[in-house]
């Protein structure tokens, strides 16, 4: 049996896991990573992820020293301002709008947004750089056997890793989480995200903005112009049953609904690209490690598409367990430091867990009463100038 020797395993090939590798590799550490899935690197592409991601400041700093900043920059689009809407009165326009600007707290946006399968192509472009990084797509990791002095691990073509430190990206629904026996707590909501791409004659001015009437919030985040005409990326949420409905319906007719959903703020849209849907949950993991292994990102916690939170709570978890390998490098995947990584995330994680939980549910809101105390909410907590530099902050991380 072949056998790799490596410092970190990272199984997961998804943005959060290649962005893994990239950080480690990047600061010294030889680095194996592994996914059943070939990236899609091609926005045509069949199976190519349209969603997009908005990295928040402490997340630009992660993508820098993984030395992936550079080539990722000219592809950003700013998010300036978020643009909180409530549209929950009777008619289906806007009933009140608040900014909450980035100005108030940083001389820095609040974040940049990127498309999905762009990140997955220069992710790759800059492991291929990095001599001391090996990436497998098309291979699984199979059975996990962790001992004190490191985890070996089976991989779907055969082979055997044995490493220091095994890093979990592989998603909810984590192979590993399950075969080292950590369970998880979950929240379901019957809703679903559906994703897909729009230009509108109104510009967006880098102002990612949220609207929330019932079912979920319908969110509009900034991409770059296309010859000369504003286009962003749409998140909306909605039941099952719903979601279902729109993926069905006609172009011309879809046009329509996301003209009325968006509040009418932006003009008449066009449908750039397919409609995908994902399913929407809340979890986090009961511990976030084991024997020589850190669950990171989707194996630690998942989220609804709300604040921008999900990835980038994802790259909080790169950046503590980046510190504490950097710190002592000779202690890689201990028991001390995978304490120690227990300690610095899970108060966090559980705590924006529950937060967005709860704003989801707030946007859900069909009762006339609860829309009115959303509405109230939203406007005590945009008027109150300190109460709006805390929410802020605490946004980004940086409380």
């Amino acid at each position: 049996m072949s056998m790799i020797t490596t410092d970190i395993l990272v199984s997961g090939g998804g943005v959060a896991g290649l962005t893994a590798a990239a950080a480690f590799g990047s600061a010294g550490f030889s680095v194996t990573c592994v996914d059943p899935a070939p990236p899609v690197t091609d926005a045509d592409a069949t199976g190519s992820d349209l969603r997009t991601t908005a990295f928040l400041q402490p997340a630009r700093r992660l993508l820098e020293r993984a030395g992936l900043w550079a080539a990722l920059a000219p592809h950003a689009a700013a998010l300036q301002i978020m643009r909180i809407v409530d549209a929950g009165g009777n008619s289906q326009d806007a009933r009140l709008i608040e900014d909450f600007d980035a100005a108030d707290i940083s001389e820095a946006p609040f974040g940049w947004n990127l498309p999905n399968w762009l990140l997955r192509r220069e992710i790759l472009a800059r492991l291929e750089a990095l001599p001391n990084v090996v990436f497998l797509p098309g291979v699984a990791t199979g059975q996990v056997i962790t001992r004190e002095t490191g985890a070996r691990v089976l991989l779907s073509d055969g082979r055997m890793v044995a490493a220091r430190l095994l890093i979990a990206a592989d998603g909810r629904a984590s192979n590993i989480r399950t075969q080292l026996g950590i369970g998880v707590r979950t929240w379901r909501y019957g809703q679903k995200a559906l994703v897909f791409a729009v230009s509108h004659p109104v510009p967006h001015e880098n102002v990612s903005t949220e609207i929330h009437r019932s079912g979920g919030p319908f969110t509009l985040v900034p991409l770059p112009d296309l010859a000369g005409k504003p286009r962003s990326a749409v998140v909306w949420m909605d039941t099952g049953p719903r979601i279902k409905a729109l993926q069905a319906l006609p172009q011309d007719r879809f046009e329509a609904e996301i003209l009325a959903r968006s509040a009418h703020l932006f003009g008449p849209m066009r449908l750039l690209t397919r409609r995908d849907a994902w399913p929407i949950i809340s979890q986090h993991a009961n511990a976030l490690t084991a024997q020589r292994t850190a669950l990171i990102a989707e194996a630690a916690h998942v989220v609804p598409p709300i604040g921008a939170q999900g990835l980038n709570m994802s790259l909080a978890d790169m950046t503590c367990l980046l510190d504490l390998a950097l710190d002592a490098p000779d202690a890689l995947g201990s028991a001390g430091m995978l304490a120690r990584y227990q300690r610095g995330r899970m108060r966090d994680i559980r705590a924006r867990v529950l937060g967005i939980d709860l704003l989801n549910r707030a946007s859900m809101a069909e009762n006339p009463l609860l829309r009115d105390l959303r509405h109230y909410g939203l406007k005590t907590l945009h008027d109150i100038a300190p109460v709006r530099k805390l929410l802020m902050r605490t946004g980004l991380g940086a409380t």
